[in-house]
């Protein structure tokens, strides 16, 4: 029976967030940031590769730790985070994986964007050098962070930046807003006042020379932060804030990148990689907010940061971005989803599924990790951040070798998009704890049939629920009872309904 795909697409042990995917030879290559399971930061550890064969999304292989931290010449106790990084293969064939460490300080940035090499895709990478400017100055301007590369045909465009989700030009924030960049950026008062007329926040682009690291000429500004972003417009809305991706279909370049509300991947497109962008919508969020108008507050699961890219692979166009796990904004699983584009370069807004790259909905027999859920809600989950201490919610998590879905409470609903259901099915649980009842759905507030979860201090696996669904549907699990329940496994089976005639 073929292997299946599901998200997150690596194995659940595996942080990889950050993802830009890359197809090379017959391959698609992720680079991504690397956290740590349970992690208490962002991007601590090294970078590591997956790849697959483009005609089966379904095997990926890890190529191993391609790049550390200390191999960097930047590398100190105090510049070992290592941020998002993207990869080119440069004009001479050889590949180049662009990235830069945390800068001094609590884990802040202030450049620069650092070079390294290698003759394959996912290798051994040696550094190579810092982007600089052609008298060997490095490239500073802006903010160099999340830097991403595009080969335009032999032409080398390198996009970054970095924005906040304020209005930096009013009159109170104006006073306060230099002290605190100041701390982020390691630069003077004096600098960030006098650096740009507009403003350091914002999307820039830049070409680089064929050595890839000199740039032709000054950076350009392509998309503003909030601060300078028009008011009451679309754009003021899903204004430029990280995550800075260029890409290129057909004759359209697409600016992929994430807003000032932090879950949402956004694109503009231009005729040009470097100037008249023009804000298009919203490619993904990871909470499923504004999908069908769904509000904030209505969030399908905890949201916090996203990043990622679009790449066609095998025909197919393909978003990839990341969820959050272990109640925490350091622990990030890549994802990925098929969208469409239309003749006019539209994206419209896909959800998160559980079979993302599979090429169809799962089977609805044989088991399953419960962490593959797209949906987890318990009605108020939180937006995740780095910023303050996160409020309880449900999760995904580990112990050991396990991950599982962790402290389920009453009303919590799970969903998982979408299965192929053909008939009579039956379902059970591994679980512990628990105490009350696993209502079984097709449809929210439709329940088809209830699993007993009685209170087990170890894992076990729960009774049978039978029940009839024929099509592609998602299966929603609903909890009510006094006492929390894990999930670790659903176990499913199929039996074709009989037609009496």
């Amino acid at each position: 029976m073929k292997k299946q795909a599901f998200n997150p697409y690596l194995p659940l042990d595996t942080y990889i967030p950050d993802g830009e995917p890359h197809v090379f030879g017959d391959r698609v290559y992720v680079y991504g940031s690397h956290d740590a399971e349970g992690g208490t930061n962002f991007c601590l550890l090294d970078y590591e590769c997956w790849s697959a064969s483009v005609h089966d999304l379904s095997d990926w292989r890890c190529e191993g730790t391609i790049y550390r931290a200390e191999q960097c010449r930047h590398y100190s106790g105090e510049r070992q985070d290592m941020y998002a990084p993207d990869a080119v293969q440069g004009p001479d064939g050889r590949f180049y994986l662009y990235y830069d460490l945390s800068g001094q300080g609590n884990h802040g940035f202030d450049g620069p964007i650092s070079v390294a090499v290698c003759d394959t895709p996912a290798g051994k990478y040696e550094y190579y050098g810092d982007v600089h400017y052609p008298d060997g100055r490095p490239l500073l301007r802006f903010i160099p962070f999340d830097p991403a590369v595009l080969n335009d045909n032999g032409r080398i465009w390198l996009s970054y930046g970095w924005g906040l989700g304020i209005d930096t030009h009013a009159p109170i924030l104006r006073r306060v807003m230099p002290k605190v960049m100041s701390k982020i950026f390691n630069k003077s008062i004096r600098e960030i006042q006098e650096e740009e007329p507009l403003s350091i926040l914002g999307a820039n682009v830049v070409e680089l020379e064929p050595d890839m690291l000199t740039v032709k000429g000054e950076p350009k500004r392509i998309l503003p932060a909030m601060n300078n972003a028009p008011k009451k417009t679309a754009l003021r809305d899903h204004s430029f804030y990280e995550a800075a991706s260029l890409r290129k279909f057909g004759d359209l370049y697409y600016f992929i990148y994430s807003s000032h509300v932090n879950h949402e991947l956004c694109y503009a497109t231009s005729k040009y990689p470097d100037r008249d962008f023009t804000y298009r919508g919203v490619i993904i969020s990871n909470g499923d907010i504004g999908m069908d108008g769904r509000k904030a507050k209505d969030r399908l699961c905890a949201t916090g940061t996203n990043h990622g890219s679009i790449e066609k692979i095998n025909g197919q166009y393909y978003i990839f971005y990341h969820r959050l796990t272990h109640n925490t904004a350091f622990s990030r699983q890549g994802c990925a989803e098929p969208i469409q584009i239309d003749g006019g370069g539209t994206i419209r807004q896909v959800e998160m599924t559980s079979c993302g790259l599979n090429g169809g909905p799962l089977r609805a027999e044989g088991t399953y990790p419960a962490a593959i859920c797209c949906n987890l809600t318990n009605g108020h989950m939180p937006h995740l951040s780095n910023a303050h201490p996160n409020r309880y919610s449900p999760n995904i998590s580990h112990e050991g070798d396990s991950r599982f879905i962790r402290d389920i409470e009453n009303k919590t609903l799970i969903g998982y998009k979408y299965f192929a259901f053909t008939g009579n099915s039956s379902l059970c649980v591994t679980y512990r704890h628990g105490g009350g009842k696993l209502r079984v759905m097709t449809e929210p507030g439709y329940p088809l049939a209830e699993i007993e979860l009685p209170f087990q201090p170890n894992w076990c696996e729960s009774g049978f629920a039978q029940f009839a669904a024929v099509g592609t549907l998602p299966l929603y699990l609903e909890y009510f009872g006094k006492g929390k329940v894990d999930l670790l496994n659903l176990r499913m089976e199929q039996f074709p309904l009989i037609n009496a005639n």
